[in-house]
């Protein structure tokens, strides 16, 4: 049966937004947006949502943009609390000793780690059933005005829609359609790779490794197995030519333990491999017309602090601050980029300010590097953890919603 030019899937009295993209910031901003008061749809290009196979760490303040979703203890529940642990040189030296008590003293919060796929099913069953369309193509064709609705073109037909939010990521159409000629993301410098696998079978202290040219982590996970990750300098678009276990040995076999025991316990499909990208050029705005963009599509930056999750959460939470239906939806744009533009461009520079600093090739520079970050530690844990503290000290513009009032039952 064919099917109108323009339709609409929502009664034309409840206003009705319409999200590209159903990755984390993506459902996160379905589930604030429908608290809020509006009928979502979110549609997903992927005919399934399968998560790619790595962690995801949580620090206060997206805990805290959780918390007003109703979903914060949920996702501690689920979550593998961040233990006592620091950061190592390549030959297993401790350069500083960090105390979960200090940390959550600081920050008002423990980081947790939990599973991509953990997060985005917890995410899924708080939306409404019908809520979510998987294997859909969108494409936004007009991103409307004050005076009309911006339009969405599906395989089905095109979308009416109040208000579209761009979460459809880091090489985000949506973003191209509102900011043409803007520069796109640019190679940070280096790639990253992501595994999960079996624990090592001797205990270890969650660390992170600074070595010559390249970071290693290593993390539990609540369920036994533990996530890892490694960052090295390469040209774009490599990959190694006997496949990535093989690359991953070669480069850092010889760090210490539990690095090779962790590469050896790796399947090749459990080895995630992408070239890191980020915004060097931010935007001025993160909306137009009737379109706001979220997450990587707004603000890609370098995972050396841990936050692009984080920052998508939280652009989810404020946007639904900002967006009352039926309120001044012009206002209510231009108040959402007035509040996340200046805080989400300082934390991509201070990521790429930190990638540099992690990943200096000189013998020298790692020395004089490695000598100041254990002479800051000496100084107090405070002063290691303050450059984090604006970003996870962050609290949400609005409180969280009464119980029974929010989260939709399936």
């Amino acid at each position: 049966m064919a099917h109108p030019r323009h339709q609409s899937f929502h009664p034309p009295h409840k206003p009705n937004a319409v999200i590209i993209g159903g990755g984390i910031g993506g459902l996160t901003c379905a589930i604030a947006l429908k608290l809020a008061g509006w009928q979502v749809s979110v549609l997903e290009q992927a005919a399934t949502l399968e998560p790619v196979g790595s962690g995801i760490g949580l620090a206060p303040n997206s805990q805290r943009a959780l918390d007003v979703l109703g979903l914060g203890d949920r996702v501690r529940a689920l979550a593998a609390w961040e233990g006592d642990g620091g950061m190592r040189a390549q030959n297993g030296r401790w350069l500083v000793r960090t105390s979960a008590a200090a940390t959550a003293a600081k920050f008002g919060g423990a980081l947790v780690l939990l599973h991509r796929a953990t997060l985005v099913n917890l995410l899924v069953g708080a939306l409404p059933t019908h809520a979510l369309r998987t294997g859909v193509r969108a494409e936004l064709v007009d991103p409307g005005a004050e005076d009309r609705k911006a339009v969405v073109r599906t395989d089905d037909g095109d979308i009416e829609a109040d208000l579209v939010v761009g979460a459809d990521g880091i090489n985000s159409a949506v973003r191209s359609v509102l900011f043409p000629s803007h520069p796109q993301p640019t190679y940070a410098g280096f790639t990253a790779w992501r595994l999960v696998v079996p624990a090592p079978e001797r205990p270890f202290e969650p660390h992170e490794t600074w070595g010559q040219g390249g970071v290693w982590g290593t993390h539990p996970l609540k369920d036994g197995r533990i996530y890892a990750y490694a960052t090295a300098t390469v040209p774009e678009g490599g990959h190694g030519p006997d496949g990535e276990k093989a690359e991953l040995a070669c480069r850092f076999s010889h760090w210490h333990d539990p690095i090779p025991e962790i590469i050896a316990a790796a399947r090749p499909a459990d080895i995630l491999r992408n070239d890191v990208r980020h915004m060097s050029t931010p935007l001025s705005r993160y909306h137009r017309g009737r379109v706001a963009l979220i997450g990587d599509a707004a603000h890609a930056m370098a995972p050396t602090l841990a936050q692009g999750g984080n920052q998508a959460i939280e652009d989810a939470v404020v946007l639904a601050h900002h967006v009352a239906p039926g309120g001044d939806l012009a206002a209510g744009l231009a108040g959402y980029s007035a509040a996340r533009v200046p805080r989400t461009t300082a934390i991509v520079r201070q990521a790429a300010r930190a990638a540099r600093m992690n990943h200096l090739t000189s013998a020298p520079l790692i020395s004089v590097r490695n000598a100041l970050i254990t002479a800051a530690g000496r100084l107090g844990p405070n002063l290691i953890l303050r450059s984090f503290a604006s970003i996870a000290g962050w609290r949400p513009p609005q409180q969280p919603y009464a119980a029974g009032t929010g989260i939709a039952q399936r």
